[in-house]
């Protein structure tokens, strides 16, 4: 349960991720670690996660415990869970007063009943998956939504008291104009919420999208509405605080915050990542493996990895090159012709511009 200020040890930020690998059917494009298979598993997944935390989350050395100053329940479709169980989840992480606490949600799965249970247990931010606001190009993506609901889900959230939100888009699907692309945007300022997530369209192997080479994006249209959508949600007062995010002030999502800047967190359920001080590991994939070293007492840890210095500096630096804090001047190249019109100086910083963010992996190749 949430700690008292004389509870909290240490300030600095600490996130929790909870994975929740349910959803009623898998989208073309998607590579996640979800099934649509398991719902049978549901109860005994969120007392496991429970039972994870306990154990992740206990006092460290010196009787000190460790208090989340963001949670984030992601999948897979954690709204598609009982909202009294994933309430559960939540109470049995230690975390710092008004911690951050984001929930993704699917429009479909969203009744007044379920964002009051949230909202009276402590979720204070919800992510909707809406990716598009024209119905057709929905159905191309294998969403099961439609626009409606979208507005529809917006609008019991704000019923429901809650004043943080964020839209997720996707662009480049097959079927969608440069026009379609105007619309979601036109539509998602309509509905005025403080923060919007824009993600082009990326083929992932093993998915249906990567076995169907026609319907794969093409990268100037998908740069063409990238363009569009700094062009609109700037105007309407978003500004861009990394290249796919876009807040109103004081709305930017801490907890992603804490991912780019290498921050600790970790991960509960199944496939759950984890990362302390250059050391990162991740649970193992399937839910049913999950449950069942839970239940033996043993760790879910399914492999691991250590930084070293040099690889968790540039990592750092490549991290921060996508945020409009940019990176220390000095670890680019500026009289490398390459980067003309890419990067900018102000103060001791070096930031993207809109065409860098375009082409942020080729800026990255010349951190040093």
């Amino acid at each position: 349960m949430s700690q008292s200020g004389a509870d909290v040890a240490d300030g600095s930020p600490f996130g929790v991720y909870v994975h929740i690998p349910f959803c009623v059917s898998r989208c073309d494009y998607c590579a996640f670690a979800t099934w649509t298979d398991r719902a049978h598993l549901i109860g005994d997944y969120l007392d496991s996660v429970v039972t994870e935390a306990g154990r992740e989350l206990a006092a460290t050395d010196g009787g000190t415990g460790i208090y989340a100053t963001s949670v984030f329940f992601g999948g897979g479709t954690p709204s598609l869970v009982p909202a009294a169980g994933l309430v559960s989840v939540l109470h049995a992480i230690p975390r710092q007063p008004h911690a951050e606490i984001t929930v993704e949600c699917n429009p479909d799965t969203i009744t007044i009943e379920l964002l009051e249970t949230y909202r009276a247990g402590g979720v204070n931010r919800l992510s909707f998956g809406v990716q598009s606001m024209v119905d057709h190009v929905l159905v191309g993506l294998g969403r099961t939504h439609d626009v409606a609901n979208v507005e529809r889900a917006v609008s019991l959230a704000r019923e429901a008291g809650f004043e943080s939100l964020n839209l997720d888009l996707i662009y480049g699907g097959a079927g969608e104009s440069l026009d379609d692309w105007r619309t979601t945007l036109e539509r998602v300022i309509d509905l005025a919420v403080p923060h919007v997530s824009a993600y082009a369209l990326t083929v992932e192997a093993g998915t249906p999208l990567a076995a169907d080479h026609s319907r794969h994006p093409d990268d100037d249209d998908q740069a063409d509405k990238y363009l569009l959508a700094v062009e609109l949600l700037g105007g309407a007062g978003l500004e861009s605080y990394e290249i796919s995010n876009w807040a109103r002030p004081g709305f930017a999502c801490r907890h992603n915050q804490l991912y780019w800047r290498q921050g600790d967190y970790v991960g509960l359920g199944c496939a759950a990542h984890s990362h302390r001080a250059g050391r990162r590991w991740w649970n193992v994939r399937t839910p049913d493996r999950y449950l069942e070293l839970i239940s033996a007492g043993r760790s879910a840890e399914g492999g691991f990895e250590e930084l070293d210095d040099a690889a968790r500096r540039m990592e750092g630096l490549q991290l921060a090159l996508r945020t409009s804090e940019g990176v220390p001047v000095g670890v680019l190249p500026m009289d490398d012709p390459a980067l003309a019109g890419l990067v900018e100086t102000a103060g001791d910083r070096h930031r993207l511009t809109v065409a860098g963010r375009l082409l942020a992996n080729e800026v990255a190749l010349r951190l040093g």
